[in-house]
């Protein structure tokens, strides 16, 4: 017989959910027979799969020693991990760091290693803040992803209870999320609020997007605000209402204005030769719109956070153009499907972009200083990974 006591990063996740990761070794149907057998209780009582767990229970499970066997993992890697992120904010139970196009945020199919949820692991664990020895069933997570060649900032939990509540907020839109991008066109409207319906193909890592809804399909809403429009292309900040799959990317290549680089939803041929290798696409903002201020996160509730404007790789360039646009289609005809070319444009330095404030977290009780100035354009090799 063994005992697991419940920590609290154990606590408040059903006891299922738990098992699952605390005794790898156990195959569900097994785990389920278990339980009802009475094989494993909760406090030396029979339980039921869907029990919530609290700091202190302890769980009897009188199984074979063969499954707690597990893989056998590396757990020094962590302490040889050079860990490279750049930190823009931080406090005792999230981490916002400033991801750079070309990083993965999780493993791939080829099982790379080289990912951001690794380096935010061996960050954390040579501060002394995560033990992967000590811990049962929680490992820190991310709780937004954004696509490979997309650049911006990701949130990353720390403890349990900080992962379940930012989830929760993300699904209730409770944070906001906005992004710059620099699309073809000019756009028929200064703002405006999209809405269309998204299909997901995983099979080939693409989705497509209609006006009405198809089986299988899910609403989208995507806002869009024009800053300035230059040489024919357009610089937007946009807010993610709901957050799809490759949402900005294929919304914005629907209505014809397809973002800048982007090969798999528009024609990236001539933007390759200006330098827009991959999309220009950027999270720049989190804006935390909580509706209350309890919880373990209450704190945060009011505050935003941003990168500045000359950390994001196409701001400055696309300021450094010559020609400013004001005039604009007739708005009672869009156009529609992908530009198929790009007008030619100059790079004449004319007008330095606006300056900016630096990343902020109104009212934070704790914010990292001494950071870097952003880096020049990255490079990204191939076509490979997610887009």
């Amino acid at each position: 017989m063994r005992i697991l006591k419940v920590n609290q990063n154990d606590a408040g996740q059903r006891l299922d959910k738990f098992l699952s990761k605390a005794v790898q070794g156990l195959p569900q149907s097994l785990m389920y027979k278990f339980i009802r057998t009475k094989k494993i209780k909760r406090n030396r009582a029979r339980t039921e799969p869907s029990v919530m767990l609290c700091v202190g229970d302890e769980i009897q499970l009188f199984i074979r020693e063969e499954f707690f066997s597990s893989p056998e993992e590396d757990t020094g890697a962590l302490s040889r991990i050079r860990a490279k992120i750049e930190v823009v904010y931080e406090d005792e139970n999230i981490l916002l760091v400033h991801k750079r196009p070309g990083v993965l945020v999780h493993e791939d199919d080829e099982a790379q290693d080289n990912t951001l949820i690794m380096h935010v692991k061996a960050y954390l664990s040579q501060k002394g803040e995560y033990d992967p020895t000590q811990e049962q069933s929680f490992a820190p997570a991310l709780c937004n992803r954004i696509d490979r060649n997309t650049g911006g900032i990701v949130i990353a939990a720390k403890n349990a209870e900080a992962l379940r509540i930012m989830n929760q907020k993300i699904r209730d839109d409770e944070v906001g999320k906005f992004y710059y991008c620099i699309v073809h066109g000019v756009m028929p409207k200064e703002r405006d609020t999209l809405r269309a319906y998204l299909r997901k193909d995983s099979l080939h890592n693409q989705v497509e997007v209609t006006d009405t809804p198809l089986h299988g399909s899910k609403e989208i809403i995507t806002k869009y605000r024009v800053i300035e429009t230059r040489d024919g292309d357009s610089l937007l900040e946009i807010e993610l209402v709901t957050g799809r799959t490759h949402q900005i990317r294929a919304h914005m290549a629907h209505i014809g204005h397809s973002l800048l680089g982007d090969g798999k939803y528009g024609i990236n041929r001539d933007d390759a030769k200006q330098g827009y290798k991959f999309q220009a696409l950027y999270a720049r903002k989190l804006v935390f719109r909580f509706r209350d201020d309890e919880g373990a996160l209450g704190y945060l509730k009011g505050r935003e956070v941003a990168l500045p404007d000359e950390a994001i790789w196409f701001y400055q360039d696309f300021f450094a153009r010559s020609i400013k646009t004001t005039s604009r289609p007739s708005e009672d005809k869009p156009r529609k499907g992908p530009l198929q070319s790009r007008p030619s444009s100059s790079h004449a330095k004319t007008k330095p972009a606006p300056k900016s404030k630096q990343p902020q977290v109104s009212h934070s009780r704790t914010e990292k200083s001494g950071r870097k100035s952003p880096q020049s354009q990255p490079r990204a090799k191939g076509k490979g990974g997610r887009k």
